[in-house]
């Protein structure tokens, strides 16, 4: 039989693991202290070990240490399965349960090396491959815990849990086809495993097969009606598929059986925010800041004032952090001077420098700081808020939304992008933006492809088009596809102050969901937005083709149910063609 990466098989290192082992039996051989058991174990006097010669003692310190692992006291399963291996060092049960409870307490390199030990001492040991894939997973090391997960089920075709650990690995690479394999395999062999199923759900939606998703949850929840993944994960696959109540329903139920389930909260949120049920929806928002997952809660930790939950400002002062993305910034940083006008004596931003210049200028912002300078100094403000957080304690509904425009923060940006555009011939001006943030989440639905996907827009006559595009998107700004002549000015702007001055020139942007989409319409700029068929975020609500948060500025083109991008940009084209007599080029000054 040939060798298998990550079996020992080279003499030199075959050498160097036994003295490995040597000087771990050492180690264990300096815990001779009593084992103190803190409540009777049931039948654990069966496990007396002094009428069984050595090769015995070892078998019950073994099975001791799994009785004590079953009952959760780790630290004394350890010690047990250390005994085992001092009256038998080439033990590879008990080093295999010993690399599992080292890895539970959080050791993970002596995990790794117990578990290496294992397979010295049995190379085709499968359970202890798949145990050194678990602890390589938990480091993230994921190309070598398939390794380890794939030697696993060469050795023993039948271990579930081996095909379902390599069903996560695969995921975790990305690698969704062998995921899907994995878990199906894993699911051959034992049909009830309503983890699996829930995995493989998850691959299914991300493969955008949204109704086998949903049987392949309905099939985990049969199983096990209280599995409050599988109700959260169904919740998000309903809420894609437009079925609302259904996934509101998914989701309570989620939090039924987990009352402290961030992920369904948060998706509840969503959901209630983006149908306009906005008092439930932003006070379940705000979990975000009580789950460990979420970024979120970091601020806590970060910042040495209190955050503010609504008491009265009159004579505070305020830090507002940044925590979310850009475009939140924008939509959301209407609520700084209504923190001023509550009576807030200074309130002081928190940004990235992209917006500095651009909330430098907005009146009731006294002072606009980096995050490192914000939080040297946090603990010299009354409280901390988010933007996000601002809707929730001034309990904003549909109706109360604050209307606000940005100004320009400086009048001698817009002479000086006015040379830039006037090469362009005369006539109504464009802005375009295709593409968003490559890191986004949804970027692969919210971004179009390319370019090209736009020209039909120039069949419009009479337009000249503007790239608005920074980062992804520049390189086919610089060289547009033949027909689409373009004036390129992303590449020198240096933050949104530059990007205002220039949308202030615009008669019209047209765009996907990005921060310029929100910065041009937070302008009072006529804005259309190119919405994807999956996964909106919520601040766009459902099912309507304007936005209470930027009224009479704009409008949404959203791609209908199994539709693409080109029927979504010829509804564009068509409405472009209509607006024309009506665009005019901004007035001078």
């Amino acid at each position: 039989m040939g060798s298998f990466p990550g079996v020992v098989s080279a003499p030199g290192i075959v050498i160097c693991v036994t003295v490995a082992l040597v000087a771990l039996c050492h180690s264990f051989a300096t815990q001779r202290d009593s084992l103190i058991l803190e409540q009777p174990i049931p039948s654990v006097t069966s496990l007396s070990t002094d009428a069984f010669p050595n090769a015995d003692y070892a078998e019950a310190h073994n099975r001791l240490g799994n009785m004590l692992t079953g009952l959760g006291r780790l630290s004394e399963a350890k010690e047990a399965y250390q005994r085992a291996i001092e009256v038998r060092p080439q033990y590879p049960e008990a080093l295999n349960n010993l690399g599992n409870v080292l890895r539970s307490l959080g050791q993970h390199a002596q995990a790794e090396m117990v578990c290496r030990l294992a397979l010295v001492a049995r190379p085709d040991f499968a359970d202890a491959h798949n145990s050194l894939g678990v602890v390589l997973s938990d480091l993230q090391r994921f190309p070598e815990a398939e390794t380890a997960y794939r030697q696993a089920v060469f050795f023993r075709p039948d271990n579930v849990e081996a095909h379902y650990n390599l069903g996560i690995v695969l995921r975790a690479l990305d690698r969704l086809s062998e995921a899907e394999a994995a878990y199906r395999q894993a699911l051959a062999i034992r049909p009830d495993c309503v983890e699996a199923l829930n995995n493989l759900g998850s691959v299914l939606q991300a493969f955008d097969r949204l109704p086998e998703a949903a049987a392949v949850y309905g099939q985990a929840l049969t199983l096990r009606p209280g599995f409050a993944e599988a109700h959260q994960n169904l919740g998000n696959v309903l809420k894609e598929l437009g079925q609302l109540p259904e996934a509101e329903a998914a989701y309570r139920r989620a939090i039924s059986f987990r009352a402290d389930y961030g992920d369904a909260i948060f998706g509840l949120a969503t959901l209630l925010l983006s149908t306009g049920r906005f008092e439930e929806g932003w006070r379940l928002y705000e979990c975000r800041y009580d789950q460990p997952e979420f970024v979120h809660q970091m601020s806590r930790s970060l910042l040495s004032c209190p955050q503010w939950q609504g008491e009265a400002l009159a004579g505070k002062s305020v830090l507002v952090w940044q925590e979310d993305g850009l475009g939140d910034m924008i939509q959301f940083g209407r609520y700084l001077p209504l923190l001023k006008a509550q009576g807030a004596a200074h309130v002081a931003f928190a940004c990235v420098p992209a917006l500095h210049r651009l909330f430098a200028a907005v009146d009731g912002i006294d002072a606009v700081l980096d995050h490192d300078t914000a939080q040297a100094r946090s603990s010299g403000y009354d409280c901390w808020t988010s933007p996000l957080s601002a809707p929730f304690r001034m309990r904003t509904t549909v109706d109360t939304i604050p209307h606000f425009v940005y100004r320009i923060p400086e009048p001698s940006l817009v002479e000086s992008w006015r040379a830039r555009l006037s090469t362009l011939a005369p006539g109504p001006r464009i802005g375009l933006v295709w593409k968003g943030n490559s890191k986004h989440h949804n970027d692969a639905n919210r971004s179009l492809p390319t370019l090209a996907a736009l020209a039909p827009l120039w069949s419009v006559p009479g337009v000249g088009f503007v790239s608005l595009q920074k980062g992804q998107g520049e390189d086919e700004a610089r060289c547009p596809p033949p027909g689409q002549p373009l004036l390129h000015l992303g590449s020198d702007v240096t933050d949104f102050a530059d990007t205002a001055a220039i949308v202030s020139q615009l008669d019209l942007v047209i765009g996907v969901d990005t921060s310029t989409a929100h910065l041009a319409a937070s302008l009072g700029k006529p804005c259309w937005v190119l919405l994807p068929g999956r996964d909106v975020d919520w601040r766009w609500m459902r099912e309507r083709t304007d936005s209470p948060w930027y009224p009479g500025t704009l409008r949404l083109f959203r791609q209908s149910a199994g539709e693409g991008w080109p029927a979504a940009i010829e509804r564009v084209r068509q409405a472009l063609a209509e607006a024309l007599p009506a665009l005019t080029q901004p007035v001078a000054g």
